[in-house]
C-alpha cells in the first residue's frame, strides 16, 4: 500500500538539489522515498526529567521558544510527571513535541518522522516491494486514506481489498488522521509475515477486517494495449522509479504496431517521482519548458524537453479528480502546448513541492518548500486543471457492463483528429 505514501514516495527520488517534487498523497503501500542530507534547522532536546532547548541554527533569542514558551513546556512536563495516570515514555513526549511543531504549520504535507518512520521512508525503491500491494491516496483536508486500487494478483487483491475502501485500522490500531507515510510504514513488512487491515466500505456497516500475508510484489505501474483502428492506449498508474522504462517499452511496442493515435490514461494517478514524469514528458512534448518551481526567496528551477523525440500524433489524456501532482505536471504541459486533448474531470490540484530533511539523529521532516508552475506560469494548487472537454465517468455503466464512456469518447476524439 500510498499525501497522496508508496505513497507524498511525494511522495520517490529527490531530484536537483535534493528536492522531492510533490504529489498527493498517494503511494503504494511499499513505495518509499529517497532523501539527501540538506541540513538541520533546529532540534529540541528533552533529557534528565527537565526540558532543555538547544538550537544549532540561529540564536536562541530568535527562536519561537521564548522564555514564556519554555516555562509553559516545563510546567506541562511537571504536571504530567505528578498527575498523569498511565504509563508513558520520554521518547513519546519528545516525538509529540516535534510532531506538534510541524502540525502548527497547518500544512498536511509537512510532517515530522520518528527514526523508525524515517527508516521506512528513505529506503530506496527499485519497483519490487514487500507488503500487501495496493495504491493509497490521502485527502489532505480530512486525512482520510483511501485504496485507489490493489495491484493485480497482489496479497491485497487476493484478500478482497477493493478500490474505494477507506483504511481505518492496521493490526488493530486506529490510524484515522495519521499521515499516509506513517501508515505505509506500519503496513510494510517482510514477505511471509501477516498484517491485519481494517477498512470501511460503502454499503457495509462497521469495519471490514482482512488478515493478509505480505509478499514480494512487483510494482507494475504501466499497462498498455492496442485498441481498434490502431489507437494505442497506455495507462500510467503512478510515476515510480520503474515507470519510465515500463512506459518506453509499451510506447515502442505500440509504435512498432504502427499506432495512429495515443491515449494516455492518468485517471486515479496520485503522482510520484517528478524526475520520471519529466522523462516521460520529454518523449511527448516539443522543445521547451515542462515545469518550473519557485521557492520563497524567488529561486527558480526549470525542467525542459529537448524536443528530439516529440510525439506529434493525435493524443488524448484521460484525467479525473484523483489525478494529482506529477500527473498534473504532465497534464498541464500537454494542455499548455496544445499538443493533445485533456478529457475527463478537473484534476486534484496539488501544485507544491516537498523536501525531505534528515535531522542528524535518524529522524527527519518533510516540509513544503516551493510552488510549481506549468509552462504558461499556472499554479494549480487547490484549483486543479480543467479538462479541454468535461466528461464524467458513467459509474453505473462501468460497474454493471464494463463500459468506459470516457475511454470511448477519447477514441472518438482520436478518430476525429486523424481525419
Amino acid at each position: 500500500m500510498d499525501q497522496e505514501t508508496k505513497m507524498e514516495r511525494e511522495e520517490k527520488k529527490l531530484i536537483n538539489k535534493g528536492r522531492l517534487q510533490g504529489f498527493i498523497v498517494t503511494f503504494i503501500c511499499m513505495a518509499i522515498l529517497c532523501a539527501m542530507v540538506v541540513g538541520v534547522t533546529g532540534v529540541v532536546l528533552l533529557s534528565g526529567g527537565s526540558l532543555d532547548y538547544s538550537f544549532i541554527y540561529g540564536k536562541p533569542d530568535d527562536s519561537v521558544l521564548d522564555k514564556k514558551t519554555k516555562h509553559k513546556l516545563e510546567t506541562l512536563q511537571a504536571i504530567i510527571e505528578k498527575n498523569y495516570l498511565n504509563e508513558y515514555s520520554e521518547e513519546d513526549l519528545k516525538n509529540g513535541l516535534y510532531k506538534g511543531m510541524m502540525e502548527g504549520l497547518n500544512d498536511p504535507y509537512s510532517v515530522y518522522y520518528t527514526e523508525e518512520e524515517y527508516d521506512e521512508l528513505t529506503e530506496d525503491s527499485e519497483g519490487v516491494f514487500e507488503g500487501i500491494g495496493a495504491y493509497l491516496s490521502q485527502d489532505p483536508d480530512t486525512m482520510v486514506i483511501t485504496v485507489t486500487r490493489p495491484i493485480p494478483d497482489s496479497p491485497a487483491e487476493k484478500a478482497g481489498i477493493l478500490a474505494g475502501d477507506i483504511l481505518v485500522e492496521v493490526d488493530g490500531e486506529n490510524i484515522e488522521g495519521d499521515d499516509i507515510n506513517i501508515t505505509v510504514a506500519k503496513i510494510r513488512g517482510k514477505a511471509g509475515t501477516k498484517v491485519k487491515i481494517g477498512v470501511k466500505r460503502e454499503g457495509r456497516d462497521g469495519v471490514v477486517r482482512f488478515d493478509i500475508t505480505r509478499a514480494s510484489v512487483e510494482s507494475m505501474t504501466v499497462d498498455s494495449k492496442m485498441l481498434d483502428d490502431s489507437i494505442g492506449y497506455i495507462q500510467i498508474m503512478e510515476f515510480d522509479d520503474v515507470t519510465y522504462s515500463q512506459f518506453m517499452k509499451a510506447f515502442r511496442e505500440l509504435k512498432r504496431e504502427e499506432m495512429t493515435g495515443l491515449i494516455i490514461d492518468l485517471r486515479d494517478n496520485p503522482g510520484g517521482s517528478v524526475q520520471t514524469c519529466v522523462e516521460i514528458a520529454d518523449e511527448l512534448l516539443p522543445e521547451g519548458l515542462i515545469v518550473y518551481t519557485e521557492e520563497k526567496d524567488g529561486d527558480r528551477d526549470e525542467y525542459k524537453s529537448d524536443g528530439k523525440s516529440f510525439y506529434d500524433g493525435p493524443l488524448v489524456l484521460l484525467v479525473n479528480g484523483n489525478s494529482a501532482s506529477a500527473a498534473e505536471i504532465l497534464t498541464g504541459a500537454v494542455k499548455d502546448y496544445g499538443t493533445g486533448t485533456v478529457l475527463g474531470t478537473t484534476t486534484y490540484g496539488k501544485g507544491i513541492v516537498q523536501q525531505i530533511l534528515p535531522l542528524g539523529d535518524g529522524t527527519g521532516v518533510k516540509v513544503t518548500i516551493a510552488d510549481y508552475y506549468s509552462p504558461k506560469g499556472n499554479n494549480i494548487h487547490g484549483v486543479g486543471i480543467e479538462p479541454d472537454e468535461e466528461l464524467e465517468l458513467d459509474v453505473d455503466a462501468f460497474l454493471d457492463e464494463g463500459i468506459d464512456n470516457q475511454l470511448d469518447r477519447a477514441v472518438e476524439i482520436i478518430k476525429e483528429k486523424k481525419k
